[in-house]
């Protein structure tokens, strides 16, 4: 299959690359320097050249506190340039593969969130990938979108290697504990996709959306303290930092972030015989991945 990766050089984007260059899949890379979603006629006309079977759009506007002074961008890039994609895709006939996010919900559920829950996004990030969602389904296209959760990795800005930076600075670090989420490797992200690539191969499937995040809930304190324990056991760091859990009230953000955002991977798991995402083994495969590069 000949399969469009947008968004090359971002955290999925070079997860993407590790998983589909070991299959036999024609695949196709782009960087916002080769293809600007914002610019919509070039988009199509590049998309049209290219005639995917499969496009994954692993770009987005993830910058959650910045998108609540930037909604423009925000807008343009994770809502009216996805609608544009979608169209695209809806014309060509082919798959779209999207990735969105647990912000899509309030967080005052108890219980994990399953994909048919209503979504009520609370901040400017939530409400644009949301209406990035509905775009999609309105298009028409066959799609597939994952809704995922706290990614991490070797790769690009995220968490992890955030609060190894921090590990060095600081001898006490202040850590919200009252947000809870799953955090979620983002090759297993990667993985996951090519499984379902899999499965549009055989055109065995109807348009979805499916939830992949981590196996174990935690707080970002909790977090953070699991990922200085293993970077201590294997040697990444000589010694860690007093991790503090303090409360939301005590870190404000611009952007309100849900208090709880579990969500429940049964789907993915029954439809695709996918797991969840090993937290642990995520961290230690992100960290000993740092160590070596």
């Amino acid at each position: 299959m000949k399969i469009l990766v947008l968004g090359r050089k971002g955290q999925l984007g070079r997860c993407l690359y590790d998983h589909l260059e070991k299959t036999d899949h024609n695949v196709i890379y782009t960087s916002r320097d080769q293809l600007d979603i914002k610019d919509f006629d070039v988009t199509k006309s590049q998309i049209e050249r290219i005639s995917p079977n499969i496009i994954i759009n692993a770009t987005a506007y993830t910058a959650v506190d910045k998108a609540e002074k930037d909604h423009h961008n925000a807008d343009l890039i994770n809502h009216l340039a996805v609608a544009n994609i979608g169209h695209i895709c809806s014309q060509l006939g082919c798959w779209l593969v999207h990735v969105s996010t647990d912000y899509v919900f309030d967080g005052a559920s108890a219980v994990a969130y399953k994909e048919e829950d209503k979504a009520n996004p609370q901040c400017v990030y939530g409400d644009t990938k949301f209406k990035g969602e509905l775009a999609i389904k309105s298009s028409g296209c066959k799609h597939i979108i994952i809704r995922t959760a706290w990614v991490f990795s070797e790769y690009g800005n995220n968490f992890l290697k955030t609060m190894l930076r921090l590990g060095e600075e600081r001898s006490d670090l202040r850590i919200v504990g009252d947000q809870i989420g799953c955090p979620t490797y983002a090759q297993d992200i990667a993985n996951t996709i090519v499984i379902i690539l899999e499965r549009l191969k055989s055109k065995e499937l109807y348009s979805g959306v499916y939830h992949f995040s981590g196996n174990i809930c935690c707080s970002w304190a909790e977090f953070a303290q699991t990922i200085f324990d293993e970077a201590l056991r294997l040697e990444v760091i000589g010694s860690k930092p007093n991790v503090v859990a303090i409360t939301t009230k005590e870190f404000p953000t611009l952007a309100k972030r849900p208090a709880r955002s579990e969500l429940s991977s049964d789907k993915i798991k029954s439809t695709f015989g996918i797991n969840s995402s090993d937290i642990k083994l995520g961290i230690r495969s992100s960290l000993l991945a740092l160590k070596l590069g």
